[in-house]
């Protein structure tokens, strides 16, 4: 009987993944040791035909532990964990789970948007030491202020269709979609220095590349002419950390909302930025909800599954 093995573990329960595999004559392993020791992983799926990951780094060193491995899907969109051009060349299939959380993050970047444009944290704190007065001087309304999303894709276009009836006016930046998906969504097409002047508020939401690694830096906030929200639910990388801290100090944004972080879970070196003030940090958790949650894990195992068996599909990266 072929394995197929679950290195990261966290849902609830993996009750799905038991009964899809085990119907399909498959025996399914999951990682109980230590979540840290990537050496361990590799060690226990070296007689895996297909796992199952989320965080753990699968490159070249851990391939040469598998050599029965066959496919990998990701429970998640980012693959940047996985050595693609390295699973390429051993033949191994790999599949990533695009849209199961286009609503779940999008309406997580919506409440951080009003949570830092109303103060809202700053707000709770203050209720009985200050009770009736607010938080902030500067709490703004949205009807007259410009929304800037960078990257129009799935969970781009999503807040872009949801945020329309809030804000004056959409901005976006992406190279990578049709003039036609900006039309669609009510969005004004423009380059990213042209976002970055006229937005009151930025949401990113594109994926981490080398291209957009750190592009929002110390020249990116000292373009930002409406001292705006910046909210990044997409991934830590893409915002230098450090200028990010520069510039909430230097009163050149708003505040900011994180839900990523440049390393994960975020250590001692992020606590300024965690810590500051005018900072609202969650968890990497705008991927989920319930339904969210449930889609993902089936659709990863689905994927799983399909690959194994030769069949193509539309989450296939390879």
């Amino acid at each position: 009987m072929e394995t197929v093995a679950i290195i990261d573990t966290g849902y609830e329960s993996y009750k799905y993944e038991h009964e899809l595999f085990n119907s399909a004559s498959y025996r399914l392993d999951i990682y109980q040791g230590d979540p840290s020791d990537i050496p361990a992983k590799a060690r226990f799926c070296k007689n895996a035909s297909g796992i199952l990951v989320r965080g753990t780094r699968v490159d070249k060193k851990f391939m040469e532990y598998t050599p029965k491995l066959r496919a990998i899907s990701r429970y998640g969109s980012g693959y940047e964990n996985i050595d693609l051009e390295e699973a390429s060349k051993r033949d191994i299939k790999v599949a990533n789970v695009q849209g199961y959380g286009n609503h779940s993050v999008s309406d997580h970047a919506i409440a951080l948007i009003y949570a830092c444009s109303r103060s809202l944290l700053k707000g709770v704190k203050s209720l009985h030491p200050e009770f009736g007065k607010p938080p902030s001087p500067d709490i703004f309304e949205f009807h007259d202020k410009t929304l800037g999303i960078i990257g129009l894709g799935r969970i781009g276009s999503h807040l872009a269709m949801k945020a329309v009836a809030l804000f004056d006016k959409i901005v976006a930046c992406d190279p990578y979609v049709t003039d036609s998906k900006f039309k669609a969504y009510k969005a004004v097409k423009c380059s990213l220095p042209e976002l970055l002047e006229k937005s009151h508020v930025i949401s990113i939401h594109c994926n981490l590349t080398s291209e957009t690694r750190h592009m929002i830096n110390t020249g990116s906030f000292s373009a930002m002419k409406n001292r705006p929200v910046l909210i990044n639910t997409a991934r830590g990388n893409i915002t230098d950390p450090d200028a990010l801290v520069t510039a909430l100090d230097n009163n050149l944004i708003h505040s900011a909302g994180i839900d990523v972080y440049e390393t994960e879970p975020p250590g001692k070196d992020q606590k300024t930025l965690i810590n500051h003030p005018r900072v609202i940090a969650t968890g990497h958790y705008a991927w989920y909800s319930d339904s969210a949650s449930r889609e993902l894990q089936r659709r990863a195992s689905d994927n799983l599954l399909a690959m194994l068996r030769g069949e193509k599909i539309p989450d296939g990266l390879n």
